[in-house]
């Protein structure tokens, strides 16, 4: 999709479709629906009347019209309360995904949003995300008969700052859908080779550094963690570091490492999943493709601050050398760890690489995305990250960026009662605690990796991926977490 700034009056613009969002209780005051509806005689307010519809959040009104430049006008409901950025988001992507069966789409900017240049950027990552659908593997009938070419945004005017912000918006959103696309893609496709590829490939695309090890490159830098999640697997691993490092960063400025988990199938190892658990579980790599993306977003919205990306990318499968429980390994920091379920591999993966991260960057900031527990979802629900800190400044700082984007995390505590579940009694510690509080353990394993590091620890595994949309995210890979990084990397370089 092509998405463009227009000036034109919104009784006059070209379009297919025309989207307006009105608050709840105000279609008689609202400036842009009174026009349209004088301009249609009526039409707008006849058949708001005959619908009910009066502007709350949820509801939508399409109308077949004449008098207009768009044949089709619909009426999204804003709600009630304070205008945010979230809710033009929210506004754009309604919009993009009610006009999938037309060619050219034209959405008015609501009058009464904060900052309209920060509104047109949001309504363009919204329009493009919006529109995103998984067809790479669909043939024949399957394919969608129609998709939406062009969109325009329609603002009072197009000044030098609204380009750039449109522009900043489709780099957004061009990035969020492609790590949408990475998560969605089966496993026999994105190999740990193939997820290592395509980090390179979009490294060299937007001028960031790449480098990729082999299995035999990380077993000379001594990851056995890694290495024994990898060993039933015939796939081989990758570790990859990809790296900003801009021309124009500021003096004192922060520098940031993200980490990303790539488990690119999990069956669970020989603690093997049950059938229904193992089906989606191509996903177990969203935290790789976030790490990707943000990495990405960096480079194309050219942001002043050092950023690097990590990936340990691998599968956990059930091959004859697959490591069982009862193994004990030695990690790249050297404590020793014995192995309690094996389907408690992403954490052993990330231990090696938060170890090389904080011993090569020696980052300001660690970061972790990962799909790690699903005792995070049983606590926080599918919809919400635990967010797990060592840094009170760090998880205000995040937390403030991800609410102003809408994406909504909790602050988890870091119990140190429960630290005593990981002690064992043949190795340093174990790397998985008893039933209860399952993501607090998991992110405890993971702090006595990371140095000196200020770290957070981002687990992500309800929102990365889910079986049915849920607001202005679609069902499959979502791509949670890259705006809120984003916002977050953007403070960063604004304070230095």
């Amino acid at each position: 999709m092509k998405v463009s700034l227009s000036t034109d009056a919104p009784t006059k613009i070209k379009a297919d479709l025309l989207a307006i969002g009105v608050r709840a209780g105000q279609l008689g005051k609202d400036t842009v629906f009174k026009q349209l509806d004088k301009a249609t005689d009526g039409a707008l307010s006849a058949a708001a009347k005959r619908e009910d519809f009066t502007g709350k959040n949820g509801e939508s009104l399409r109308v077949t019209v004449s008098g207009l430049g768009a044949p089709v006008v619909l009426v999204l409901g804003l709600g009630d309360g304070e205008r945010k950025e979230r809710d033009v988001r929210s506004l754009a992507v309604k919009a993009s995904q009610a006009a999938s069966r037309y060619h050219h789409v034209a959405l008015v900017m609501p009058d009464d949003v904060p900052d309209e240049d920060r509104a047109v950027r949001v309504a363009t990552e919204g329009l493009i995300t919006g529109s995103y659908k998984y067809t790479r593997y669909l043939t024949g009938d399957r394919l969608p008969k129609r998709r939406t070419e062009t969109a325009k945004i329609v603002v009072a005017k197009s000044a030098a700052s609204a380009k750039d912000a449109l522009r900043r918006g489709t780099a957004l959103g061009e990035t969020i859908n492609f790590v949408r696309d990475l998560v969605n893609a089966p496993p026999n496709d994105l190999t740990p080779t193939a997820l290592a590829e395509a980090a390179r490939t979009q490294s060299e695309a937007h001028g960031l550094s790449c480098k990729v090890w082999d299995k035999k490159g990380i077993e000379k830098l001594g990851m056995n963690l890694f290495l024994a999640v990898n060993r039933g697997s015939a796939e081989e691993p990758r570790l990859v570091h990809m790296a900003w490092k801009p021309a124009g960063a500021k003096k004192g400025a922060k520098k940031i490492v993200f980490v990303g988990k790539g488990l690119t199938f999990d069956s669970g190892g020989l603690c093997i999943k049950p059938p229904k658990s193992m089906v989606d579980m191509k996903c177990d790599m969203a935290g790789a493709a976030v790490t990707i993306g943000v990495l990405v977003a960096c480079a194309r919205l050219g942001l002043p601050v050092e950023v690097h990306g990590f990936i340990g990318a691998t599968e956990n499968m059930t091959g004859p050398a697959a490591y069982r429980p009862g193994d004990v390994f030695s990690s790249l920091d050297g404590k020793t760890v014995e192995i309690i379920n094996t389907d408690a591999e992403g954490r052993l993966v990330l231990a090696d690489v938060l170890t090389y991260a904080a011993r090569e960057i020696e980052p300001d900031y660690l970061i972790d995305h990962a799909t790690l527990t699903g005792a995070c979802m049983v606590a926080l629900g599918p919809w919400r990250a635990g967010l797990f800190a060592n840094d009170d400044e760090l998880a205000n700082r995040y937390q403030k960026a991800a609410d102003a984007e809408g994406e909504t995390f909790w602050r988890m505590p870091l119990d140190e009662e429960l630290r005593e579940l990981l002690k064992s009694d043949i190795a340093d510690m174990k790397h998985v605690g008893e039933q209860y509080g399952g993501s607090i353990t998991a992110a405890l394993f993971l702090r006595e990796f990371i140095g000196q590091s200020k770290w957070m620890h981002l687990d992500i595994a309800g929102p990365a991926f889910l079986d049915r949309p849920h607001g202005a995210a679609p069902k499959g890979g979502t791509g949670f977490g890259v705006t809120t990084a984003v916002r977050f990397l953007e403070a960063l370089g604004e304070s230095a």
